[in-house]
């Protein structure tokens, strides 16, 4: 997976593996390439007056999406959601015709396969070196956003790359919250049934153990790290 984290019973795939398989980001399509959290600062631009001053440090999940093979390179999609705020949903979008015009306005010396890698190697040296790579969202008018990376070279930043998003539809992010929702649920059903088969199994080697591991769950119980936290 993406993320390395997949659930399977029985040696297949778990409810929460063929929800990913629906993930509205698919529908036209596309396929997962990146998909992890990253913190980004946040900066709201009034007009066309650059952002001032500090803006908000806040993890994003960010998804690349790519459409057509490797060889045959259709389009390519960013998303970027936030936990924090389930209605915080921006999309880049960029075919072959807008690379062309991206690639002569920044300078890029790449081509447009090489787009998404790029851009997976730049958000993963934003988690491994926040002190040296350093994403910045700001957010502009009319649902227009625009996400810039900088290089931290000590004595001065300097900016790799800029991308543009907007804000998307009510109606895709409706689904997107909606599944979310079910995978979170679907998640928390899993957890609960391991809990219950993890306890039953306690019960019957130690049952003393299982009254133990009950009390240690009441706040301020000798057993709970809320309680020593507290007696400290």
């Amino acid at each position: 997976g993406t993320n390395g984290m997949q659930d399977s019973v029985a040696g297949g795939p778990s409810y929460v593996d063929v929800l990913d398989e629906l993930d509205p980001c698919l529908s036209e399509g596309h396929r997962v390439i990146y998909d992890r959290e990253v913190q980004f600062e946040i900066r709201v631009q009034q007009g066309d007056e650059p952002p001032e001053g500090a803006g908000t440090f806040e993890s994003l999940r960010v998804k690349l999406l790519q459409l057509g093979d490797d060889e045959d390179l259709v389009g390519v999609r960013i998303e970027c959601t936030s936990e924090n705020d389930l209605y915080f949903h921006y999309t880049h979008t960029m075919d072959e015709a807008g690379f062309l015009g991206m690639q002569e306005e920044q300078q890029l010396t790449i081509p447009m396969c090489d787009y998404l890698p790029v851009l997976a190697r730049t958000l993963n040296a934003c988690i491994a070196s926040p002190e040296l790579h350093l994403g910045l969202f700001v957010l502009r008018s009319a649902g227009r956003a625009r996400l810039d990376f900088y290089q931290n070279l000590q004595y001065k930043f300097i900016e790799l790359l800029s991308v543009a998003f907007v804000e998307s539809d009510e109606e895709t992010v409706r689904r997107s919250i909606t599944h979310r929702y079910q995978r979170l649920k679907s998640r928390l059903a899993i957890t609960q049934a391991r809990l219950l088969d993890f306890t039953a199994v306690v019960k019957v080697k130690n049952p003393s153990l299982v009254l133990q591991m009950h009390r240690g769950d009441e706040p301020g119980s000798p057993g709970s790290a809320f309680g020593r936290s507290i007696g400290r």
